[in-house]
């Protein structure tokens, strides 16, 4: 039998193009600092391959999805090298997030034991708890930043899920400010990487972010350590995470994980375990809250399905508008907004030939708007889902392809169905319990950091 073609055609009729605009001095760095969104949404009408500049670098973003298919999963020609990724692993240590193609094969499989289906059951029996704690906490009538609560909600069930502990109150929230000073920041500087040498107040939050979030994690391995001798000694009760794993599991040489790998990966799964869930339910409010007819579908499968209990792992079949709210707010707003490759010899993209250590950025937000993939892009329309899925024709398959918020091929987010077991089920507990409502007058615009989530999202609670 031959194998099965699962490919994009070559992109041979592709055409590459260069973004109008530029200054001199400064390139495009202007709109990318200010109106990130809107530079990028435009970026299509140029090319398929447009160049950019951010200074005087050139940088190559993708707007069409046979070229997004072709980088994504050819690690050995776009790989994760260059300046943002060098900046990345001194911020973020060299774990699965930020490793480059040589050392992603072994970290995946140290990894990927940890995020097995068996082990996802115990992690969303965690989170039902914390999904039903925030869910009876919240006052009827309060307004309240729901972005900054949905952090909270977060962070309690990645904190209990992966780690097996608990942060108390405060500290989320000190660790909530850290992380958004540390994205602004690590944005910012990939813009502006020489500025990151100054020492400008703005430099001196960020160091002190990171220095706090680094704290955190420490403190998370060392209390699992102690609680993992305490129950050596049969004094405390045993739960699987991803931090046991880590601490358990043996290299292929039969060594333990070396302390600071342990680190690198613990620190990168509290932004991708916290930030990028919290971001996600965020925006689905604010799009719910905007389309009163959705909400109130979204209500009815809810409360029919749950009937006012907290949602668990086994509802997850029977609420599949939910899913498909999730699966259109990522389309809309994916977190992980722009992800940079690096060539690592030189190739030739749409016709276009870029020299060895070319920058190519992939940005969701751009291929998950084109009109012709999706009619209507800027529209929040969860039923295109369900159209796709009814439908099984080759259009369904082709919007279903480009869509990547999780990114593709071999990285592609090895957690994936973690957040979205965690974002459904949450999603579907609060929308049968609570009626949202946008504060009048406040605007709710997209914060310029590394994870696409709103500056803040004011809103009134209503108890249904």
């Amino acid at each position: 039998m031959a194998p099965r073609q699962d490919r994009w055609p070559d992109d041979s009729g592709l055409r590459a193009g260069r973004a109008p605009g530029a200054r001199p001095l400064t390139g495009h760095l202007g709109a990318l600092y200010r109106t990130p969104l809107s530079f990028l949404d435009g970026l299509p009408r140029h090319g398929d391959l447009v160049e950019i500049r951010v200074g005087r670098r050139p940088v190559f973003v993708l707007c069409h999805p046979a070229l997004v298919r072709r980088v994504l999963t050819d690690d050995r020609v776009y790989d994760r090298h260059g300046a943002s990724y060098e900046r990345s692993r001194r911020a973020m240590g060299h774990g699965l997030a930020t490793c480059p193609q040589a050392d992603h094969r072994a970290q995946r499989r140290l990894m990927q034991p940890a995020f097995r289906p068996d082990h996802l059951a115990g992690y969303a029996a965690v989170m039902r708890q914390a999904i039903g704690e925030t869910a009876d906490g919240w006052r009827h009538g309060r307004e309240t930043d729901l972005g900054r609560e949905l952090f909270l909600l977060a962070t309690k069930s990645a904190i209990r899920a992966l780690f097996g502990a608990d942060l108390p109150p405060a500290e989320a929230r000190e660790l909530h400010d850290a992380l958004d000073t540390f994205l602004k920041g690590i944005y910012r500087q990939s813009l502006l990487p020489w500025a990151a040498r100054l020492p400008t107040p703005g430099n001196r939050r960020y160091a002190r972010a990171l220095a706090c979030w680094r704290a955190h994690t420490t403190r998370l391995i060392g209390a699992h350590r102690a609680h993992a001798a305490e129950q050596a000694a049969g004094r405390a009760a045993g739960h699987k995470n991803v931090l046991s794993h880590l601490l358990s599991v043996r290299t292929p040489d039969g060594a333990p994980v070396a302390d600071d790998a342990v680190h690198d990966q613990s620190t990168a799964l509290v932004v991708a375990g916290i930030e990028t869930t919290a971001a996600a339910l965020a925006w689905a409010c604010h799009l719910l809250s905007h389309h009163p007819a959705v909400e109130e579908e979204l209500y009815a499968e809810a409360h029919g399905v749950l009937g006012g209990r907290v949602a668990t792992q086994d509802d997850l079949p029977r609420l599949p508008l939910t899913e498909r709210v999730v699966m259109e707010t990522l389309r809309l707003y994916p977190p992980a907004w722009l992800i940079p490759r690096s060539t690592a010899v030189e190739t030739e993209l749409a016709g276009r030939r870029l020299p060895a250590g070319s920058t190519v950025v992939f940005s969701p937000y751009v291929v998950h708007r084109r009109g012709d993939l999706y009619p209507e892009p800027a529209r929040f329309l969860p039923g295109r889902w369900a159209a796709d899925e009814a439908s099984g024709g080759p259009d369904g398959s082709v919007r279903l392809r480009a869509y990547a918020p999780f990114g593709l091929g071999a990285h592609r987010c090895i957690g994936e169905a973690f957040a979205l077991t965690e974002a459904t089920m949450a999603l579907a507990t609060l929308a049968a319990r609570w009626r949202l409502r946008p504060v009048p007058g406040a605007v709710v615009r997209p914060a310029a950091r590394a994870v696409l989530a709103p500056e803040r999202l004011p809103m009134y609670l209503y108890e249904r």
